[in-house]
């Protein structure tokens, strides 16, 4: 049975469309946070239909915990567009700044993990990459973690330094640093699908980041509050608000949410484990 509240949100995402067309206040304004929670509805509904699980029906501590990191990590983001200053924020033509409405900047950014995971989970659900694996299984060595972390260091540090060449590389900065820590504390990893040759994971985190980046931008453009973009060198041919060549950025930004999410997981996994101790 199809759970009441995708239906919910599917009617949610229906009326955030109309209003696209006639701008109802305070609705218009709030268009972010509600057609998204509308979409985390409507996916999580359509989880629990094809598996039997999902996040809101089976574990909705989780959900609220996933909601919290999210919310936390894109202001991690908006504090390095501060030195980037790669994309901006606007309310009919007119600029403005995220933090003289912090509530609603966090609301809304609370919705960006939840709902990329919920599309990873959806992926995994019908089962596009189960069967794929690297032709080789590759050896994991310190040195190559310890390299990989010491080129995500750098990476966050250029785009601070000479923003305007640098900027790309902060959308790997993170998962480059993270991931091979999440590795060595045995945290789910990317690199750790180098040994065990399984795609399905990253590949499906990659759909998912392409799959959300589209709607990202897609309701974006429609809407009274919204944002644009400002990036050097590459800002011609848009589709919608995003120059084409940004969206590539959306594949490592999809292992990095996954990175950090980990990440943020295994700190509190291992403050559990101490209190148990």
């Amino acid at each position: 049975m199809f759970r009441w509240y995708g239906t919910l949100g599917i009617f949610i995402i229906v009326l955030v469309e109309l209003n696209f067309f006639y701008k109802l206040s305070p609705f218009a304004n709030w268009y972010f946070p509600i057609v998204w929670f509308g979409y985390i509805l409507t996916i999580d509904a359509v989880n629990k239909k094809i598996s039997g699980r999902s996040l809101i029906s089976d574990n909705f501590n989780k959900f609220l915990g996933i909601a919290i990191v999210s919310a936390f990590l894109w202001w991690v983001f908006e504090f390095i567009n501060y030195a980037l200053g790669n994309w901006s924020y606007s309310v009919g033509g007119a600029s403005v700044d995220v933090n003289n409405n912090a509530f609603y900047a966090t609301l809304a950014f609370a919705t960006v993990l939840p709902a990329f995971f919920e599309t990873y989970e959806l992926i995994r659900n019908v089962h596009l990459f189960d069967d794929k694996k690297l032709k080789k299984k590759h050896r994991i060595t310190k040195k190559f973690l310890h390299w990989t972390i010491g080129l995500g260091v750098l990476s966050l540090i250029l785009p601070l330094i000479f923003p305007r060449f640098a900027f790309p590389l902060v959308w790997a900065s993170f998962f480059l640093i993270l991931d091979p820590v999440n590795y060595l504390h045995k945290q789910p990893s990317i690199v750790g699908h180098l040994k065990d040759r399984k795609l399905v994971i990253p590949l499906s985190l990659l759909l998912a980041g392409i799959i959300m980046g589209f709607f990202w931008e897609f309701w974006n453009y429609w809407a009274i509050p919204k944002w644009t973009y400002d990036v050097p060198f590459v800002g011609f041919f848009k589709i919608f608000e995003m120059p084409v060549l940004g969206y590539l950025g959306y594949f490592p930004f999809a292992f990095e949410l996954y990175a950090m999410y980990f990440f943020v997981q295994s700190l509190f996994l291992k403050k559990e484990r101490l209190l148990r101790n």
